[in-house]
């Protein structure tokens, strides 16, 4: 059976008075969420708290009975957890965007979010934002997401180079987000899993003061416990500029025979 050793940890950093992140670690579900929020003390840790709480509250529903709470129109067929994770995201977005318009002091919250969702050998990533996920195989790291962020989209156009981005006075201007509107379009993939993979889920306290090769050098050489509490000082030693959340899912095992009509939908 899939079988996955988990842990997550998050920490207010050096600069802010109030942590903003939030996120959830549901093995039993085999769902885990990070979420950094925005607008204000109280709109920013509001919508993240919001948006894991609803992302966690589709899934177990739909869980329990697909069809049970589905918007009208919304065919969902046996298996589409991608439907699943796009579901949850467009719950928790108009869930924040009314409550922002009925309370004067939430008005312009929102928050990023990035999921996995674990089923029949795959792993289902989805994220809105520059919260990110990072897969660890094979002596590698590799970003599994896409920032939705003014500087990763000018760095796509050629505009920026990578290298420039961290410095950018606009490094924290993000273009999409959940709760900003009443919808949003989240990016959502299903990627093969194998014994020994290790999936990172962080928010951008951490990357944009560590370096990827510092982030696998740390967790191939650390438990998962020890690894994030590594990730979390090494950021907070260099100012700790943001909040601080990090998530790690290592694959144990896997099922030994998924469904046929599963595996050939499986991407490497």
């Amino acid at each position: 059976m899939l079988k996955l050793d988990t842990f997550g940890a998050t920490d207010v950093g050096c600069k802010r008075e109030k942590n903003e992140d939030s996120f959830l670690v549901n093995d039993p579900l085999g769902l885990y969420v990070v979420a950094d929020g925005m607008g204000g003390h109280v709109g920013g840790e509001y919508a993240s708290k919001l948006a894991v709480k609803s992302v966690e509250e589709v899934v177990e529903t739909l869980q329990a009975d697909p069809d049970s709470t589905l918007q009208e129109g919304l065919d969902i067929k046996p298996g589409d957890f991608k439907t699943w994770l796009n579901y949850a995201f467009t719950i928790a977005s108009r869930r924040i965007f009314e409550k922002a318009a009925a309370d004067s002091s939430l008005h312009g919250m929102g928050t990023t979010a990035v999921v996995m969702l674990f089923r029949n050998n795959r792993v289902f990533i989805g994220n809105v934002g520059d919260s990110r996920a990072y897969r660890v195989r094979g002596g590698k790291i590799e970003q599994m997401t896409t920032d939705h962020s003014l500087v990763a989209e000018q760095i796509r156009a050629g505009i920026l180079k990578p290298k420039e981005a961290k410095e950018h006075r606009y490094k924290n201007i993000i273009t999409r987000s959940v709760g900003f509107q009443e919808s949003v379009e989240a990016d959502i993939e299903a990627r093969a899993v194998k014994p020994g993979d290790i999936y990172l889920l962080c928010s951008d306290g951490l990357y944009n003061l560590v370096q990827d090769g510092e982030i696998l050098d740390i967790i191939k050489h650390n438990s998962l416990k020890e690894a994030s509490k590594r990730l979390i000082d090494i950021t907070n030693s260099r100012g700790g500029d943001d909040n601080i959340t990090v998530i790690l899912a290592k694959v144990e095992s896997v099922d030994e025979e998924p469904d046929e009509d599963e595996e050939s939908t499986m991407q490497i």
